[in-house]
């Protein structure tokens, strides 16, 4: 899987190829968490930082304008419409 991402990163970094399927089986799993598994985990280790909800919700809403989080599950329905209309 990913065979042409992992040669691309071999022949670019000094990664052998087992370390770099590594970094994108990791890369993969940081993008896959769902906005609201980010916001629960956010939550957490913000709290956990001494923030108060007032500041931890600000600071939540501002990161996921740019977090890159897995999109929600479609159906084949919809799939099908967003290629049709």
């Amino acid at each position: 899987m990913h065979d042409e991402l992992v040669d691309h990163l071999t022949r670019s970094t000094p990664l052998s190829r087992g370390e770099a399927l590594r970094v994108i089986q990791d890369v993969l799993a940081y993008f896959d968490e769902t906005a609201g598994d980010y916001v629960r985990r956010r939550h957490r280790e913000l709290q956990a930082d001494g923030l108060v909800n007032a500041e931890i919700f600000d600071r939540i809403e501002a990161d996921l304008k740019y977090r890159a989080v897995a999109p929600p599950e479609l159906t084949l329905r919809q799939l099908r419409r967003m290629v049709y209309g």
